[in-house]
Parts: C-alpha cells; sequence; structure tokens
C-alpha cells in the first residue's frame, strides 16, 4: 500500500522569527499549557489535549502557537495533529524551548498578615 503524504499546514520559517514573537506565544498561560502537553504526548489535537477552556480556543492557541513558529500542524483526516517545532527551535533559539518547559510554576503567593 504506496504511503500517503503528510499535508502541512503553513509555519514560518523560524530563521525569519523574532524571539519575542516566541516568547509573546508562550506568555499566555493555556498555551503554556498546550506547550508542556505536547512536550509530554508527542502529538495532539483541540479534541484530544486536555485543556480547561472550549475547543474553539484551544484551536484558536494552537493556530497562534503555529503562526510564532512553536508548533507544526499536520492534517490527518479531519483532525489537526500539532507538535512541538523542538528541533527547529533548538537551532535557532538554543535552550529556550529546553529553559521554558523546566521552569516551575511559580508559587501561590501566601496573604501576609
Amino acid at each position: 500500500m504506496p504511503r500517503t503524504e503528510d499535508t502541512w499546514l503553513p509555519q514560518p520559517d523560524l530563521d525569519e522569527v523574532e524571539i519575542g514573537t516566541v516568547l509573546q506565544a508562550l506568555a499566555d498561560p493555556v498555551r503554556l499549557h498546550i506547550v508542556r502537553l505536547l512536550d509530554a504526548e508527542g502529538e495532539g489535537s483541540c479534541t484530544s489535549l486536555d485543556v480547561p477552556v472550549k475547543r474553539s480556543t484551544v484551536s484558536h492557541h494552537l493556530r497562534t502557537l503555529r503562526e510564532s513558529g512553536v508548533v507544526a500542524t499536520r492534517l490527518v483526516g479531519n483532525s489537526r495533529l500539532s507538535r512541538l517545532r523542538r528541533d527547529d527551535l533548538e537551532r535557532r533559539f538554543p535552550g529556550l524551548l529546553t529553559s521554558i518547559l523546566n521552569a516551575a510554576a511559580p508559587l501561590a503567593r501566601t496573604p501576609v498578615g
């Protein structure tokens, strides 16, 4: 059976992406959560990722991550599966993604008093 080529959605050439664009995309808590899930799971869609927002919102965040160069998205039937562009990001911004993924979540502030 012949293998069909994957169809990938357009994504920017990371050589033309500014670091501010990537950092802005990763600054949103929901998008950061999505990136952490993709790092753990390898690939996911707006329906398969466990994110506490509406499916349409996850889709919007995945598009923002793709347009900023953080993820690549391929079409499989009616699904859009996204994955981190780990190697591309490491080449363009060495250590950035690893540092962000390894950063601890901020500690909850305890009221003074």
